[in-house]
């Protein structure tokens, strides 16, 4: 698993890899695109124009929506990822901090219209995910959704079947999202599979909303 140094590094050349890797349908990125496309749909069927994107990246995903007039906050860990990001979105609001302790105390009790992060939470264990998960629903506004999109599975044996398919490429250090473990802990998540290594956890609103 890399460290903000090693995604420093990465960042040059993480666009050309995803992309080579969605396009012959390979572990780990299979589906990326669908992924990205289908959470940036559901954003623009919402109401509302503030944006949270987690583990940002080189702004993939948030740069389409910031050059829609999305207000744009996003966060990632890697200076180099953001300095790439900001070439794509030069007036948005990028936050350097890690995520997997919760949000930066820059984002204290600022609520959001959506909350995206993609290929990003996989770096997380499950109780750091429901912790995350738990706590960006609070900070949603009414009719806000979470879309997380990732390496991600519907059940155990699909990805234990994805593992021995792709054989010496699978990384054993990231810890992939499993909708079957996750879901029944979190009320009103919906889980769509995208591709055989790829899906989307949505999560909507809480009705009575919470402690920011």
């Amino acid at each position: 698993m890399l460290d903000k140094e090693g995604f420093d590094l990465w960042a040059g050349g993480y666009d050309r890899a995803v992309g080579l890797s969605d396009e012959d349908g390979s572990y780990p990125f299979a589906g990326y695109r669908q992924v990205l496309g289908r959470i940036y749909d559901a954003v623009r069927r919402l109401e509302g124009k503030r944006v949270l994107d987690l583990g940002c990246g080189t702004g993939t995903l948030a740069g389409k929506l910031y050059r829609d007039g999305y207000a744009v906050t996003a966060v990632d860990f890697s200076g180099e990822m953001l300095r790439r990001a900001a070439e794509k979105m030069p007036s948005a609001r990028l936050v350097q901090a890690d995520f997997s302790d919760g949000l930066p105390e820059e984002l204290d009790g600022e609520r959001f219209d959506a909350i995206v992060c993609t290929y990003a939470i996989h770096h997380l264990t499950d109780e750091q995910k429901l912790r995350l998960l738990t706590s960006l629903q609070k900070r949603l506004t009414p009719g806000g959704a979470v879309f997380i999109g990732d390496v991600a599975f519907p059940t155990r044996r699909e990805l234990l079947r994805c593992r021995e398919q792709s054989g010496e490429a699978w990384d054993d250090e990231e810890l992939y999202l499993v909708a079957e473990e996750l879901l029944p802990r979190l009320p009103g998540a919906a889980f769509e599979p995208v591709s055989h290594c790829a899906g989307i956890l949505t999560l909507p609103a809480l009705e009575k909303g919470g402690d920011a």
